[in-house]
């Protein structure tokens, strides 16, 4: 199986929570005080330096206020393509 950072998946994951996050009208900082982290970790994640695992995933979804379920679906084809 092939690493997931710099994969297509990731990338599509990436996108989309810094897109989420910027239609919320959140800063990068906005959302790391949420989350109880720093703005240089938001900003790894979200250059894809870091690899976003699903309880992650849930939390930023829910600070963000997206349903992380039906976005993950979404995401799914561009994930599972090979």
């Amino acid at each position: 199986m092939e690493k997931t950072i710099g994969s297509r998946g990731h990338k599509a994951l990436v996108e989309l929570i810094c897109q989420k996050r910027k239609a919320a009208g959140l800063k990068q900082e906005d959302l790391a005080i949420v989350l109880h982290e720093t703005q240089p970790w938001v900003a790894h994640l979200e250059s894809g330096q870091r690899r976003i695992d699903v309880i992650e995933f849930v939390k930023l979804a829910n600070a963000i206020g997206f349903d992380a379920v039906e976005e993950l679906e979404k995401l799914i084809p561009t994930i599972l393509k090979p």
